[in-house]
């Protein structure tokens, strides 16, 4: 089972395209180039995405190859220390991409690139704001913008299950929670939560401290976690993992 959630905005998974060190070579010259792109897309979502990018290399004459991995998080940090950048990197989570910009390993999009957002991205203003970051002297550049979002935030249960037993499908937090209790009780498993991911392991309960800070605290409160000003052992934030904990540990 998954988390419900009411922040469809902040609750995405925050998958979107940013420029590597090398990405300006792109449109800079009309040969053809080896072009790579970097992300943690595998399996079937590795083979929708080398569709897209075939298509692209026909029409343009580019090179393009695709390289997944479940460990993306570390890879890239270590590809981009090394000056081994990939042109194209696909991050699932915009503090990284924040945290690189700072550090000098992103381009900037080119110009014109934000207002292209907003006229066609609904809510742009938003999505463009959440790819612009500082770079290592303090400007704020567009470095990315959302190639693919999900909706998160969903609990998934089996109604035939639901059914025998008698339960009632849960509306609010507070039944969520007692129905959990429940079934509990009765001597059964009531959460399903998968964590594996390989080098990303955990990030499932990310989304769901990630939730549950949106459920407790203000939205001024979680930009303020997310910008650190908020530290990690903030009685707001372990409140927050404990909400997850009734739940997981359960």
């Amino acid at each position: 089972m998954r988390k419900p959630g009411e922040d469809l905005m902040k609750q995405i998974m925050k998958q979107f395209l940013l420029a590597g060190a090398a990405s300006m070579a792109l449109g800079a010259t009309a040969q053809a180039e080896q072009l790579t792109v970097f992300g943690p897309w595998l399996g079937p979502d590795q083979e929708k995405i080398e569709k897209v990018l075939g298509d692209f290399a026909s029409k343009s004459g580019h090179d393009v190859r695709y390289v997944g991995s479940d460990s993306f998080e570390q890879q890239i940090m270590i590809d981009a220390e090394a000056g081994s950048a990939p042109n194209v990197a696909v991050f699932p989570q915009p503090g990284l991409a924040a945290d690189m910009a700072k550090r000098g390993f992103l381009t900037p999009l080119k110009d014109g690139t934000a207002g292209w957002v907003n006229e066609n991205y609904a809510a742009g203003s938003s999505w463009v704001d959440l790819g612009t970051y500082q770079d290592q002297n303090g400007a704020d550049n567009l470095y990315g913008f959302f190639y693919k979002v999900d909706v998160k935030s969903l609990v998934w249960y089996s109604p035939e299950n639901f059914e025998d037993a008698g339960y009632e499908i849960p509306t609010t937090m507070e039944e969520l929670k007692a129905l959990t209790d429940q079934i509990v009780s009765e001597g059964g498993t009531p959460w399903c939560i998968g964590l594996g991911s390989g080098g990303a392991t955990g990030w499932p309960a990310t989304d769901w401290v990630e939730d549950m800070m949106l459920r407790t605290q203000s939205p001024a409160m979680y930009d303020k976690w997310v910008s650190n000003e908020l530290k990690f052992d903030d009685p707001a934030v372990i409140a927050a993992i404990n909400e997850f904990g009734a739940f997981a540990l359960n």
